[in-house]
């Protein structure tokens, strides 16, 4: 195991891409199972404070330490076993997910989850719920997990497989395998009919891996995770196809979304894996870096699968395309991996460029991830485009808009103008809970979101979420202020 206590050895475990900043007493890197185990015994005994650490790579300050240790997942990185047969893959917490999906795709298998930034760790994406554009059409991380290995805070392991431990109404009864017994109530209230990724997972009856899926940690330190996988497509062309008018763009999303899948003969039809929008602003940003774009426009990426007999549909997204008034010649498309790859890069670009001009300024990164239902997302955008123009701040905005769930990134320029974009920021969370969505649709929350996590549920809500964990945390040093700030775990001993 690699110790480093010397803080010139570990300030990059102190920050993660949201800029946000924190301080710790050493990182640990353990690299096995039995190693983490015992770490967290002595840590648990003696009171000290674990920040568990990914790659860096999230928007919330999880990851970001306040006081205390890191535990870090990095040398935990392998693949444990693959069946090809059952589709199943058995893997390390730390292993990054790009290499991850690749190792997969070489065997002709696909894992669908698909966040922006690829370099994070499979683990983190199982602690956050990630998401990401093909989320559209094959849900979030926790559709793919099916079983996990978990370091409790108190020292001792849970072995998880998906449909063997239910709930019964709110109430978890559970052994570790230590054959510590936990007793846990499940606070009630209800979740957002929304990609969501906003506090725990709670479901009358619900399966007990879910509630460890998206806990950012909080609960415990994942060691293993099997999922689930797919066949790999025969083909896929990627397309991004730019408009002149942002209602057209707009309709034509729209227009996409609502296509069945399949009509009542089975006969295939559009399917899209995702959609996502750039608005003007995110194209002249990105101008600079790809001069291909063209001038005056907003676009739309969306990817589609095929078969060998499926040529069919790429005549069907064209005609699309032409009915909502863009020109298909200006079209970009891809079928060839080389060419999709370029896409992809594209498509992730535009967020690292948001991530590196915030950074440079020295400030903290102000974008949305809020969602909201389909009936009511054109009207919340116009008011949130509208709500940022009218306070007179650079923003761009691009996401998933066939999940209803836009990033628009404020850019302010100093310390008045970031004070400014974080009272911006709260009105646009305020009005997406408002209109029944989620204040965080895939980052999570962590340590950056978590006033807005109480104005999504309220007091009473959070308190029941302290609760839960003080019963597998008594002693108050998992991941704390993630989720819920720590005077909440006070407030229930």
């Amino acid at each position: 195991m690699i110790v480093k206590k010397n803080p010139d050895e570990f300030q990059n475990y102190l920050s993660d891409s949201s800029n946000y900043k924190g301080t710790a007493d050493a990182v640990y890197l353990p690299e096995t199972e039995s190693e983490m185990l015992e770490l967290v015994k002595k840590f648990n005994s003696d009171k000290v404070k674990i920040t568990i650490s990914g790659n860096g790579t999230g928007l919330t300050g999880s990851r970001v330490p306040e006081g205390g240790v890191v535990i870090s997942t990095e040398k935990l990185n392998k693949v444990i076993e693959l069946n090809e047969g059952k589709k199943q893959l058995r893997v390390q917490p730390g292993m990054i997910l790009k290499e991850l999906q690749d190792y997969v795709e070489a065997k002709k298998l696909f894992y669908p989850p698909d966040p922006t930034e690829r370099n994070c760790f499979i683990g983190a994406t199982v602690a956050t719920n990630s998401s990401g554009s093909r989320s559209f059409k094959y849900g979030s991380t926790r559709d793919y997990v099916i079983g996990i290995r978990v370091v409790l805070p108190l020292g001792d392991i849970i072995s998880i497989e998906r449909g063997k431990i239910f709930a019964s109404s709110y109430t978890f009864s559970f052994s570790t395998e230590q054959e510590t017994r936990h007793k846990i109530i499940i606070p009630q209230f209800d979740m957002p009919n929304t990609k969501n990724a906003a506090g725990f997972y709670c479901r009358e009856n619900m399966d007990l891996i879910d509630l460890f899926i998206g806990s950012e940690g909080t609960l415990g330190i994942i060691t293993e995770i099997k999922l689930k996988l797919l066949p790999l497509a025969e083909k896929i062309f990627s397309c991004v196809v730019f408009f002149d008018d942002e209602e057209n763009a707009l309709s034509f999303i729209d227009n996409a979304r609502s296509i069945t899948k399949f009509d009542g003969t089975g006969e295939r039809k559009i399917s899209a894996r995702g959609l996502d929008y750039f608005d003007k602003r995110a194209l002249d940003f990105l101008r600079p870096d790809y001069p291909a774009i063209p001038e005056n426009s907003c676009a739309v990426w969306f990817e589609q699968e095929l078969t060998a007999n499926d040529d069919n549909l790429t005549e069907a997204w064209l005609k699309l395309i032409n009915r909502h008034g863009a020109d298909a010649d200006k079209t970009w498309l891809a079928v060839g991996k080389k060419e999709q790859e370029k896409i992809k890069d594209f498509r992730h670009a535009i967020s690292s460029k948001v991530n590196d001009v915030v950074a440079r300024r020295g400030l903290r990164k102000v974008g949305t991830d809020v969602a909201v239902p389909e009936e009511t997302f054109r009207f919340f955008y116009r008011w949130m485009v509208d709500l940022v123009g009218r306070n007179n701040m650079d923003y761009v905005v691009y996401g998933h808009f066939g999940d209803c769930h836009p990033h628009l990134n404020i850019l302010p320029k100093d310390q008045d103008d970031f004070v400014k974009a974080k009272k911006i920021y709260s009105q646009i969370c305020s009005e997406a809970v408002h209109r029944k969505g989620t204040v965080s649709a895939e980052h999570g929350i962590g340590k950056m979101k978590r006033e807005y996590l109480l104005m999504m549920y309220g007091e009473s809500v959070v308190r029941q979420m302290a609760r839960l964990k003080i019963v597998l945390d008594p002693n108050g040093i998992m991941n704390i202020g993630n989720i819920f700030e720590e005077k909440y775990l006070h407030m229930c001993v």
